[in-house]
């Protein structure tokens, strides 16, 4: 008889101090939820965990139950009613029978009466079925808990930022289980964390600490010392007991494994402790790194100069319509610039409602306040021409989510005074040129670029960057972590406290 397996995705990166809410409608980027078929048909063929769980099944002539597939941009707090809807699909096919689960999660989702829904996700389908062998997959911005830990049996996370390893994570833990369900190896994990919260604008592998810690991870599991290694960075901007660094490693138990995975796992927390000062970032003021930008844009050639608006990312949560940034851009006349983009539902109305080719006037932006950061929207007031008009839907075609259509809700373009702004009615991570290519904008052919972004923009712009500025504007992804007013984090920890 084939197997079967139950395979669903529910990813949400969980921002405490953010302002925008998470209901059920935000999953599916603004389209809901997916249910059987359509969960299936919204991820195959795409680089993500599920896609490749998809894809082990077929050649294995499994039987493949798909009862949810939901991920929402980040935000804050998501309901239990919505929660509930969301794990209760998922419920109902593991209490008909299957032969293994195979979970695409985040591992940063926290809901209204819960900080680790993740780990409660997989404690209620082992309290269903106590034998059952269950996978899972998590972004390399992981809190980890001891609950998920202590009820899956092959944990895998992602080992790239920009996150262009999806497919592969999910393939590495699929292949696992399948192993282990053919008798090929017993997994056995162990696990670890440090107290220390890693600013996210210094978690990217290719400049950062992580780098070396991936490398040596890479080298244990090709070498065959384990089965898996990863290294999760964390999500600073979740208030939880369990946010900081943390790694797991699967060892295998028929060939000694269990001392080679706690060696391995001490091993990579104690390099990402020993460096912990390289996991701090100290922004330079706004007006002088928009100056840098200017003053780079008058030489560099191959490419434009890209201004990293990183503190109002909606990757991270942030209400992206902070025009701070775009201010400052404006106020030093910065010419024949790109901007994408601003979440701005009223303004994409208005500029509708003119039309392509006429003027418009706004406040642009600033519609959304920041209580948890004491900070108040303050709209920019523009005046441009309606420069294109569009549905805000494109498919990737670079290397982060390849394949997966996206949805900015109806978008307009505004041009003024150098600029084109392009404005959406759905928060958007421009990790690809799509976001401008979809609405008549080359942003090879612009000098300059800013992008609401803070590492992912480097899948699809940093090969046509002629060079990059990180910009502090303002916001609830601000990397300056003394901003925000924890209560629920355990203390001590680096660099909040001097350890």
């Amino acid at each position: 008889m084939p197997r079967r397996y139950v395979i669903a995705l529910i990813k949400h990166e969980t921002n405490t101090f953010s302002p925008i809410s998470t209901p059920l409608s935000a999953f599916g980027h603004g389209n809901g939820p997916a249910y059987g078929d359509a969960a299936r048909a919204r991820f195959a063929g795409t680089n993500t965990p599920m896609s490749a769980f998809l894809d082990i099944a077929q050649r294995q002539h499994a039987e493949v139950v798909t009862p949810v597939a939901a991920e929402a941009w980040p935000s804050s707090k998501a309901s239990r009613t919505t929660f509930e809807q969301l794990v209760r699909p998922l419920e109902q096919a593991v209490r008909e029978g299957c032969d293994a689960v195979f979970l695409d999660l985040h591992g940063a989702m926290v809901i209204e009466d819960s900080d680790d829904a993740e780990g409660e996700i997989v404690r209620r389908l082992r309290h269903i079925a106590p034998a059952l062998p269950i996978a899972v997959t998590l972004d390399y911005h992981t809190n980890l808990s001891s609950e998920l830990v202590d009820n899956a049996t092959v944990i895998t996370g992602y080992k790239t930022y920009p996150h262009v390893d999806m497919y592969d994570v999910g393939k590495l833990a699929g292949e696992i289980l399948v192993r282990a369900l053919d008798g090929e190896v017993e997994p056995v994990m162990a696990w670890g964390s440090r107290p220390l919260l890693a600013s996210i604008m210094r978690q990217a592998p290719e400049d950062g600490p992580s780098g070396d810690i991936v490398r040596y991870a890479r080298e244990v599991e090709a070498n065959g010392t384990v089965l898996a290694a990863t290294f999760l960075a964390s999500f600073p901007h979740a208030d939880t007991p369990d946010t900081g660094v943390s790694a797991i490693v699967i060892g295998d138990a028929k060939r000694g494994g269990a001392a080679a995975a706690k060696e391995v796992c001490d091993r990579m927390l104690d390099i990402a402790w020993e460096r912990r000062r390289e996991y701090a970032f100290i922004a330079p003021p706004l007006a002088e790194s928009v100056a840098r930008a200017k003053a780079l844009g008058a030489t560099t050639t191959g490419g434009p100069v890209l201004l990293i608006d990183h503190c109002d990312n909606c990757g991270s949560g942030g209400a992206q319509d902070v025009m701070a940034v775009v201010a400052e851009i404006l106020r030093q006349e910065i010419a024949d610039v790109a901007i994408a983009p601003i979440r701005d539902a009223e303004s994409v109305a208005r500029m509708i409602a003119a039309g392509v080719g006429n003027e418009v006037e706004l406040e642009l932006g600033g519609k959304i306040d920041m209580p948890s950061i004491g900070l108040k929207g303050e709209p920019l007031y523009l005046r441009g021409r309606v420069r294109t008009i569009t549905d805000g839907e494109f498919t990737v075609t670079g290397p982060m989510y390849t394949g997966l259509k996206m949805h900015l809700g109806r978008t307009a373009v505004l041009e003024t005074a150098g600029a084109q702004i392009v404005v959406t009615e759905r928060a958007h991570e421009p990790m690809d040129v799509g976001v401008f290519t979809h609405c008549g904008i080359d942003p090879r052919r612009k000098k300059y670029a800013m992008l609401k972004s803070r590492i992912h923009y480097r899948a699809g712009f940093k090969p046509i960057a002629g060079a990059i500025v990180e910009c502090a504007g303002a916001g609830v992804t601000n990397a300056d972590l003394s901003v925000y007013r924890y209560q629920k984090l355990r203390r001590p920890i680096w660099p909040l406290d001097p350890l």
